[in-house]
């Protein structure tokens, strides 16, 4: 199932930023009242059509996003990658393994970003 199905229930009210990014998949006059209602400060890529291409105000617009987007999608893009393979009995042995391959990715970034500066 794709995670723009069930829109809503990703919404955390416990989470300290009222910002939403998301890719074109979620803008929806729907999507868009619901954040609205709910407080929630879009911040949904654009997508043009065939008949009618987005304006430079909107690329624009889609640029400023993909640069706050693109630092959370390279890090799932990582972990896809890697295809971390559970096999354990139970949940609590399958959350530690993957709370340790979390703390391995956050090593490895910290060390390339401190390279980087």
């Amino acid at each position: 199932m794709h995670d723009s199905n069930v829109f809503e229930e990703l919404l955390d009210r416990k989470n300290s930023s009222r910002d939403v990014y998301a890719d074109s998949a979620y803008r929806s006059d729907e999507k868009l009242k619901v954040l609205e209602e709910k407080g929630y400060r879009e911040h949904i890529q654009r997508k043009g059509c065939r008949n009618k291409p987005l304006t430079e105000w909107e690329r624009r617009g889609n640029h400023t996003r993909s640069k706050i987007r693109s630092r959370i999608e390279h890090i799932f893009g990582e972990r896809m990658a890697v295809r971390l393979i559970i096999r354990s009995i139970g949940r609590v042995r399958a959350e530690i393994k993957i709370g340790l391959r979390n703390l391995a990715y956050n090593m490895y970034r910290l060390g390339t970003l401190e390279a980087m500066a």
